[in-house]
């Protein structure tokens, strides 16, 4: 996995708000106009990368909504950082990274916020994109049916120790079988992973297929040996890090297809 941008990112073009929701208090950044889609990043934060993503969704004439929940916000990749951050995020309550019997308790967090910005933002509902540590929350966010437009980009909690976990998709069973019903109502899920992510298991690719049908929407990119879009056995961020911006390109392709999402189901 690359290190991506190195250089710190002010992140001035955000509004910086604390938002508190069941007597917990957040910083979360905003820009842009439109109905909102909800980022929720990978460890160790909101990375230049990640705030790079959260602008291509500007772009196309969202809001974008950032929490930050956990690490500091603009501060580049590194390893010693990631380490730091992963440590805080497997003892830390809120997010249960290695239950499979439960939903990560900071989701009931992330639906007040999204609740709350769909009304100021207006539309037919919200967008979410998790991504890594985060990546199941925009599932398990999609119980409350503000949201509309749910993806999970390599998600990889719970932490893939054991046959079971590797498969879990980090939901309760009662929380599953709402999302089951949303899905058979006609809200899609988009999946992304590259093929050899130990990270991000097939497994839990292979769950989410059985449990939602159809309405799971997988792109696993081709990571293996000799794949002819030059991506790394290690990839792992299919829209920041390894995110190649080329177009044609696997991973350019898994990016549009986020955004095509979007506007089909906030902007259309």
């Amino acid at each position: 996995m690359g290190m991506g941008t190195q250089t710190p990112d002010d992140l001035s073009d955000f509004t910086r708000e604390q938002r508190t929701y069941l007597a917990k208090t957040k910083t979360v950044l905003l820009a842009g106009n439109g109905p909102a889609v909800l980022v929720l990043t990978e460890m160790p934060g909101i990375s230049p990368d990640v705030a790079d993503f959260a602008r291509r969704i500007v772009d196309i004439g969202c809001t974008v909504v950032v929490p930050s929940l956990y690490g500091e916000p603009g501060r580049p990749v590194t390893v010693g950082y990631s380490v730091k951050s992963l440590a805080k995020g497997c003892v830390a309550r809120e997010f249960a990274a290695f239950s499979t019997k439960k939903s990560p308790p900071v989701t009931d967090w992330l639906r007040a916020l999204a609740r709350d910005v769909h009304g100021e933002a207006g539309g037919p509902g919200v967008g979410v994109v998790g991504m890594c540590w985060s990546g199941g929350f925009a599932l398990a966010m999609m119980v409350d049916p503000v949201v509309v437009a749910p993806v999970l980009s390599q998600p990889s909690l719970p932490l893939g120790i054991g046959r079971k976990r590797k498969a879990a998709p980090h939901l309760s069973k009662v929380d599953l079988a709402v999302v089951k019903e949303r899905v058979a109502e006609g809200c899609p899920v988009l999946g992304l992973r590259f093929s050899e992510d130990s990270m991000s298991p097939a497994a839990r690719f292979d769950t989410l297929r059985r449990e939602l049908g159809e309405g799971f929407v997988a792109v696993e990119i081709d990571s293996g040996a000799g794949n002819r879009n030059g991506v790394s056995r290690r990839a792992h961020s299919v829209l920041t890090l390894d995110l190649q911006d080329e177009p044609g390109h696997a991973t350019r392709r898994a990016l549009d297809q986020v955004l095509d999402l979007f506007r089909a189901r906030l902007l259309s």
